[in-house]
Formats: structure tokens, sequence, C-alpha cells
């Protein structure tokens, strides 16, 4: 099941995508539909959910850390973006003046859809409500002169996500890409991932209470580069779709 969130006469709805029709949702924490369905073209589609933050993971990735050089954490790597840098598929990335290396990084984002916290792993998927496509923006230069990673991350828009949930996926060994104006950049599966699905919802949920719509980004494949001004980036994952960016002039 697709569920997306999109503007339409000025409200902010949920429904159900199915093909390019949509089916309203009265009530997305029991799935109780309303109306009648139309076209997906009717609508504006908005980051799927509305969460309270973004806990991200560093170096969640085999393959990536053995790129960066870095060795292998023994727990995750957490930090947070704020709700300030969520931005719609299809929207426009800023390039702030601060910057002069901005950089996608293609990652799998879970969606939690019940309150969360001290959670076993052994029950952490009962929590999540689906999954989706993040790009984790950063602005490099500015993460190596600060040597921690809050503001490289947070700055306006820097978290794209979306274009829906989807329910129905297992999330173990999924494609995660990159596409820069069509080039494949990142590729590699959630089966290298040091820490699972699981793994980070119960880390996590032990430090801070995630709530209903909260996202968690699960770190990114190797294979991150630089963005450059009116750019077309595309975060690409098997069983979820497309999420489709582009970065300002």
């Amino acid at each position: 099941m697709k569920l997306i969130r999109y503007l339409k006469n000025h409200l902010v709805s949920h429904g159900v995508l199915d093909g390019e029709l949509v089916q309203p949702i009265a009530d997305i924490r029991r799935m109780i539909t309303h109306g009648d369905p139309f076209a997906l073209s009717e609508v504006k589609l908005l980051a799927p959910s509305a969460p309270t933050k973004i806990v991200c993971a560093g170096l969640n990735y085999r393959d990536h850390a053995e790129e960066m050089g870095f060795a292998i954490p023994e727990e995750p790597v957490i930090f947070i973006k704020p709700p300030s840098a969520i931005l719609e598929p299809g929207g426009t990335i800023p390039y702030p003046m601060l910057t002069h290396r901005l950089e996608y990084e293609a990652e799998l984002a879970v969606v939690i859809g019940k309150t969360a916290k001290g959670v076993r792993e052994e029950t952490a998927l009962e929590y999540v409500l689906g999954y989706t496509c993040i790009n984790d923006v950063t602005a490099r230069d500015l993460q190596k002169k600060d040597g921690q990673w809050t503001r490289a991350k947070s700055f306006d828009g820097f978290a794209p996500f979306g274009p829906w949930i989807e329910t129905e996926i297992e999330p173990h060994d999924l494609l995660v890409e990159a596409y820069l104006n069509g080039e494949r950049k990142q590729s590699s599966s959630t089966a290298n991932m040091i820490f699972p699905v699981e793994r980070l919802v119960s880390f996590i949920s032990q430090v801070m209470t995630l709530n209903a719509g909260d996202v968690i980004a699960t770190g990114t494949p190797p294979g991150i580069g630089r963005m450059e001004r009116g750019d077309r980036i595309e975060v690409r994952i098997s069983g979820i779709g497309s999420l489709i960016n582009t970065i300002e002039n």
C-alpha cells in the first residue's frame, strides 16, 4: 500500500495511491477512507509524513565506511535533522550561500507508525508504518569545518523525502541508488547495513521517544558526491520508487 500526503483545495490530507488514483483517508491510523477516488494529477504531493524529528544514522553501510576509511562503529552513530529541513518530492533543494560543496546521500527512510519508547529489537518492526526514500543533503565543506554534523545537514530543504510510504515491503535487501542528471552514482543493498532497521528503531527508542510520523534515515551507500546548481538528483529504492528533486540555480 502506498500512503501519500497531499495538498488539494488548500487542505492537507492523506490518501492511498492506487496507480494514478488517490483514495482519500479520513483516519490514517485506522485507514478509514472517505469520499470518491480522484486523479493523482489533481493534487500536489507533500512529504508523506510530518515528523517531529528526522533521526539519521551515520556510517551504516560497510562499503561506505570502507570507502571513507573509517572503522566499523560498534553501535549506531546518530544525529538529528529538524522538521524545517523537510522538502516535498519534486521540490527545489536550496544551495545556501554559506556552502561551496553540496552533496547527495541516498537513503532508505523508516516512517514510525506509533509511539515507540524503549522497544526491543524483536518487536521493533511492529512500530514501523512503512518505508520511503530520503536524500540526506549535506554541506560537506561545513561538515569538515565544524567537525560535527548539525549545521552541515540542517539547512532548510536538506531533507527531501517521499514520494510515498510503502507499507508492504521487507527492508532487509532493498537496492538503494542515486542518479545525478541520469547517471548512476550510488548503488548498494540494505543487506550491507551494519545495523538493520530493527536495531536502529530499538536503539533510538532507548534514547528518545519516537512519535508516529517520525522518520529514521538509515545511512547511505558508497558513492556520495557533489551536486551543482540546476542538477537533478534522484533517489531510487526497489519496491518503493523514486524521489526526484532539483538544485536551485
